[in-house]
């Protein structure tokens, strides 16, 4: 219940216009815009960004102060302790699992690595040059044609099986794409290893050869997915609440966030990173290219650095940080051109007044970058790796959507066009 109110006037309106104010567990309070519409008028906020879309339990971002929590819990805390399943059950369900729960969830998600084996057909029809993105949006989205017995958005059941099937398949389904890229065989998931280990297997292991485990390496895969798997209601997850808000199936919703992911501006960013590193090409040429940072007329942007939300440091940069150290100290890599490069960005970033004083740190995809790239993995694939991570969150935010009542979503419109005329041969 509101325990504010708001009192708005508007010229030509003759009466004052009175608006519920509702304040959450954390954050600023909400003006509810609603009644507006009985006056015949709407909000402009292009962006959305002052619009509170929806109520969520799921995920709280305070970017002044550098917080992000998944149910209340730090994610500092989460990526120390939890592992990236636990974090799934967390996000789905409310609360940490017990050992029984945890042991049941990770069997169940295990049951549904497999894909349909007529899905392999699919990735023939593309070329094996297109983007993994590509082919990741029309494999998730042909799901539903293969596992049309939980479709039932409105029972809470086929809700949770849908839910398994997308956690558990995404893997299979990123893997497949990076093998056909490469024109290996499609390695089978075993479900006796480890959700990061699993994965690395089915991307690097052959027939002739299996991919032998390096807990460091898996380790680092989990910090990943862990740090990726919500954001609250950025542009892909707000766009698996819309889709789903037109009774859309859950797997459409999911290629639908994979669609909105793909942009540089967003998913791919950690992409943008290695690409701007190879732009600079040597430590020697860094200072040119601060200073083209620095230069408020020149377009050029140093990719990595701060953050849409975040003013202060990004939470989950520390724990990639310390867990870049950790992959790159592993595989001994100390004389990587590109690595140079980035440590040089990193050491100017933390001391420059220019960077400091606009709290222009080094975020999360900086360093996932990095790590991504020493464990061998393309910089196509990295998108598809955060499309994956991602994949818990819009299906958390997907089935809180179906929870409790809900309406299609309509934004509206500021209409600059031509008003109404008559047709010159009316």
């Amino acid at each position: 219940m509101a325990d504010k109110k708001a009192r708005l006037v508007v010229d030509g309106v003759d009466k004052e216009i009175e608006l519920p104010v509702y304040h959450g567990t954390e954050g600023p309070d909400v003006v509810d815009v609603r009644p507006l519409t009985g006056e015949g008028l709407f909000t402009y906020d292009p962006g959305f960004v002052s619009t509170a879309s929806c109520e969520s339990k799921i995920t709280y971002i305070d970017g002044a102060n550098g917080v992000l929590l998944h149910r209340g819990y730090p994610i500092e805390e989460l990526a120390e302790h939890s592992d990236y399943l636990e974090v799934c059950y967390l996000l789905l369900n409310g609360e940490l699992p017990t050992p029984e729960q945890k042991a049941k969830f990770d069997y169940t998600v295990n049951q549904h690595t497999m894909v349909h084996e007529q899905l392999r057909s699919f990735y023939n029809g593309f070329r094996r040059d297109a983007h993994p993105m590509a082919i990741m949006c029309g494999v998730v989205g042909a799901l539903s044609a293969f596992y049309h017995d939980s479709l039932d958005i409105n029972d809470p059941h086929h809700r949770e099986v849908c839910a398994y099937r997308l956690i558990a398949k995404m893997p299979t389904l990123a893997a497949m794409c990076y093998k056909f890229s490469i024109g290996q065989p499609f390695i089978y998931p075993r479900n006796d290893l480890g959700y990061a280990d699993n994965f690395l297997r089915m991307m690097f292991a052959t027939p002739c050869e299996d991919y032998k485990i390096n807990p460091v390496l898996s380790r680092a895969m989990d910090k990943i997915f862990t740090l990726h798997a919500d954001h609250e209601q950025n542009a892909p997850t707000s766009t698996v609440r819309l889709a789903g808000s037109s009774g859309a199936n859950p797997f459409a919703c999911i290629a639908a966030g994979i669609a909105a992911l793909w942009g540089p501006a967003h998913g791919g960013a950690n992409e943008a990173v290695l690409k701007m590193l190879a732009e600079i090409g040597s430590v020697e040429n860094i200072p040119a290219f601060i200073e083209k940072a620095k230069d408020p007329n020149d377009p050029f942007r140093l990719m990595g650095f701060g953050h849409r939300v975040y003013r202060n440091f990004d939470p989950r940069s520390r724990v990639m940080k310390q867990t870049c150290d950790e992959v790159l100290a592993e595989l001994g890599i100390t004389d990587d051109p590109m690595l140079d490069i980035a440590k040089e960005l990193e050491r100017i970033a933390l001391e420059d007044e220019y960077f400091v004083s606009r709290k222009l740190y080094p975020n999360v995809d900086f360093y996932s970058g990095i790590i991504l790239k020493a464990i061998g993995i393309p910089t196509s694939m990295f998108t598809v790796i955060f499309a994956l991570s991602r994949t818990i969150g819009w299906i958390s935010h997907w089935n809180e959507f179906h929870s409790s009542p809900n309406k299609i979503g309509r934004p509206r419109q500021l209409y600059t066009g031509e008003p109404k005329r008559k047709h010159p041969r009316a």
